[in-house]
């Protein structure tokens, strides 16, 4: 159990410093720290992904900076995504996942290699792409149980007109409720064929999460957020690495 403790602080921490991309290592954490079967990690990161970027959500609900109309434009569609990449999930081998999740993996290694390069000034809201990137993004995160918030912050900004000051929090709630449709069919899928969640370690991961966030967020302030995004880069090339080699090969 102590190994969920330290995987959820882990995932937590990586929240708060870089805001996004954390959630990437709930499930290699479930699978190499927790031994649980891919298939299950992966159904079982959908909630954990969900409950801690609900209770990161609260925060900015109070504050308003969420967008409640990019809240629904987006997550409407995103959950819908979800559902459909969840239900694709239940039907293929967990190593086609998985090896969509080790690409997903390098493609957010590079964006963090690259640092934050989302424009600032946001653009002008693009319904239809907006609509469009909300499935898109909703059926990776069902697939590969992610929450895709280093997909979903860009689409906000560019594709919905979003200020970034309220990107990252509509980006969470977003994630919160696309990952609760998400878990749900898998839940129900995985139910019908007599398999059994830990709701104790999920717990536990949630718990350490919104803990490890804190944390994150002080670390941020002490330490050169651009240096730690080069090595939260390297550790998930690494992962990715082991991944591949552990569960793909």
């Amino acid at each position: 159990m102590i190994h969920a403790i330290l995987g959820a602080l882990l995932i937590g921490v990586s929240l708060g410093v870089f805001g996004s991309g954390g959630s990437i290592l709930t499930v290699p954490v479930l699978m190499y720290l927790v031994d649980m079967p891919a298939s299950m990690a992966i159904a079982s990161s959908l909630l954990i992904v969900a409950g801690i970027s609900l209770f990161g959500s609260i925060p900015n609900i109070r504050n308003k900076k969420v967008s409640w109309p990019h809240v629904l434009l987006f997550g409407i569609p995103g959950m819908a995504g979800t559902y459909g990449g969840a239900w694709l999930g239940t039907l293929v081998d967990s190593v086609v996942q998985l090896s969509v999740f080790v690409v997903l993996m390098v493609v957010a290694a590079v964006m963090m290699w690259r640092g934050n390069q989302t424009p600032q000034l946001q653009g002008k809201m693009n319904r239809t792409k907006v609509v469009l990137d909300g499935l898109v993004v909703g059926l990776i995160t069902g697939f590969v149980g992610v929450g895709g918030g280093f997909l979903i912050v860009p689409a906000l900004v560019l594709l919905g007109g979003v200020p970034m000051a309220m990107a990252v929090g509509t980006s969470l709630l977003i994630i919160a409720l696309k990952s609760f449709v998400g878990f749900a069919k898998y839940y129900e899928v995985l139910t019908m064929q007599h398999q059994s969640f830990d709701w104790l370690v999920i717990s536990i991961m949630i718990a350490g999460g919104v803990a490890g966030s804190f944390l994150g967020v002080w670390i941020g302030h002490l330490l050169p957020k651009e240096k730690l995004q080069k090595s939260f880069s390297v550790f998930l090339v690494l992962m990715a690495s082991l991944v591949l080699t552990q569960s793909v090969l």
